[in-house]
């Protein structure tokens, strides 16, 4: 297989480079500043023990590649940006090749089944940092993240099987797994305090709202039938992770919403989180406040070009109950 990573960014370029220092065909699809220093001198991998330049090939749009019947795209921007990614791969001539969607939340499936026949959700647990052109960290240590992966809605095949070997392989954790929106949907509730991290320090007023949000959110996946992970399960799949290292330079600033504001990316993943929670609330009478707040504050927060940690979780507090 020739693995084309959609979106280059902390998971896509630490997946990309996982596989091509394994000799696996990598091509990365990258875009701006990012593209420009990986074809300068290629993509440099951080570890907490090491550094190294990989020569990957990086094109900056679907249109620039041939593809072939072994090709397998996976898709790795945020939400926000997948429609228009997927338009721009069947507009090039994807076809009918397998789209993974090695992405947070639960709506990116969709929207490539729109558009393609064979689609794959993956649960991505791997904690990565992108903030400086060319360069993507790692920060666990022997086996960089965890990437189970199955047929959407559900199953296996001999297709997502092979791509699960080659990440095992390549100093990662993937199971083909039948029941991966399961685990999705378990892992769309850590990623609730994504909004939460990037807008404010911790501390016990945050500590409140994020209890809130995840009792929010169960109460929707139970009003709409919705299945997901138990924490036990979730944090055994975590072990497989090893250890997590400090990278030199410093420790690991936020997650990829709080990287998001600290690059000044424009826009936030925060409709398809929190905004997941607020969709299926209004859905099935299941009132959402504090979950509706953080995705409003996150859109805003990214649209003023506010820094991370700009407001008191107090102050967030105060906007839930005037909502």
């Amino acid at each position: 297989m020739r693995y084309i990573i959609y979106g280059a960014g902390a998971v896509g370029g630490v997946i990309g480079a996982r596989l091509f220092e394994h000799d696996h065909e990598v091509v990365l699809i990258a875009r701006g500043a990012h593209l420009d220093a990986i074809r300068e001198r290629g993509l440099t991998l951080e570890t907490p023990s090491s550094s190294q330049q990989l020569p990957v090939r990086a094109v900056g749009h679907p249109a620039e590649l041939q593809f072939s019947p072994d090709d397998v795209v996976l898709m790795t921007m945020k939400t926000q940006h997948t429609e228009a990614a997927l338009n721009d791969l069947r507009a090039a001539g994807a076809g009918e090749l397998p789209i993974i969607c090695a992405q947070n939340g639960v709506e990116n499936e969709r929207l490539a089944l729109r558009r393609f026949s064979r689609v794959y959700a993956m649960l991505v647990i791997l904690p990565a940092t992108h903030l400086v052109p060319g360069i993507v960290q790692a920060h666990a240590e022997p086996t960089s993240g965890v990437l189970d992966a199955g047929r959407y809605l559900s199953g296996t095949d001999a297709v997502i099987e092979q791509i699960a070997a080659d990440l095992n392989a390549s100093g990662l954790s993937s199971r083909a797994v039948g029941d991966v929106m399961r685990w999705k949907y378990a892992k769309l509730l850590s990623n609730l305090g994504n909004a939460l991290q990037a807008a404010s320090e911790p501390d016990e007023n945050g500590n409140r709202l994020h209890a809130r949000m995840i009792e929010e959110a169960t109460s929707c996946y139970r009003a709409a039938g919705i299945d997901w992970a138990s924490e036990d399960e979730m944090n055994e799949r975590r072990r497989a992770m090893s250890r997590l290292g400090t990278i030199a330079g410093g420790a690991r600033g936020g997650g990829s919403s709080w990287q998001s504001l600290a690059r000044g990316a424009g826009s936030i993943e925060s409709d398809y989180l929190n905004g997941e929670i607020a969709l299926l609330g209004r859905l099935h009478g299941v009132p959402t406040p504090v979950n509706a707040v953080l995705q409003q504050l996150g859109e805003r927060m990214s649209r003023e070009g506010l820094p991370p940690g700009s407001i008191r979780a107090s102050e967030i507090e105060r906007m839930v109950e005037r909502a």
